[in-house]
């Protein structure tokens, strides 16, 4: 799943350069040589990841500058693709970040104890995806802000979100599944070779 992500990077033509983050137990089997053999040629780093998703993109930051763009993927997404990276990126000359997003189309409903309380409007509601794209300098303040509150967000956009800052939504591909589950690695390989198909 690793490389299927890295691949879409890879060919996407905003990306300059790539930081994998990865297990700290694991940075042997990810070194920059390794990638670059499986064709990554854009790998700048590898870094090793902390107790959360937010310290781990937090760690992977502080390799990069202080200014500039940046696209946060998590990899349990292998079928992004070039294009989707391209049109979440280019939102950034319109706010600082921007989010891949699906209509909700379930029905839902708030429960507790097992008991349905209401039912929620969904027509502004969106299911959330990365790849999510910030300029550097605004996701950097809003990590060390989140860091210095002890506050844990859910994803890096809603770190901009409790400063105030705009994000915008990109219409994502509902082939952008997260690989979560068993069967979902399953209907992901299916997706992958639906795909290399001529």
């Amino acid at each position: 799943m690793v490389i299927h992500s890295l691949e879409a990077f890879q060919r996407a033509p905003c990306v300059e350069g790539v930081v994998l983050v990865v297990p700290p137990d694991r940075l042997d089997e990810w070194t920059i040589d390794r990638l670059r053999e499986l064709g990554i040629d854009k790998a700048w780093a590898v870094a090793g990841g902390g107790a959360s998703r937010q310290e781990s993109v937090w760690r992977g930051l502080q390799l990069l500058g202080e200014t500039g763009e940046v696209v946060v993927h998590d990899a349990a997404r292998p079928l992004v693709t070039p294009a989707l990276i391209e049109r979440t990126f280019e939102m950034l000359s319109r706010a600082p970040g921007a989010i891949t997003a699906i209509p909700v189309t379930d029905t839902l409903k708030e429960v507790a104890s097992e008991e349905v309380l209401q039912t929620v409007a969904r027509e502004a509601l969106v299911s959330v995806q990365t790849p999510q794209a910030f300029r550097l300098e605004v996701l950097k303040r809003a990590h060390l802000r989140a860091l210095q509150d002890g506050f844990a967000g859910t994803d890096d956009a809603s770190l901009l979100e409790r400063l105030g800052e705009p994000v915008l939504v990109v219409e994502s591909d509902r082939y952008n599944i997260k690989v979560t589950y068993p069967e979902d690695l399953a209907f992901a390989e299916f997706l992958m070779s639906s795909r290399s198909r001529p």
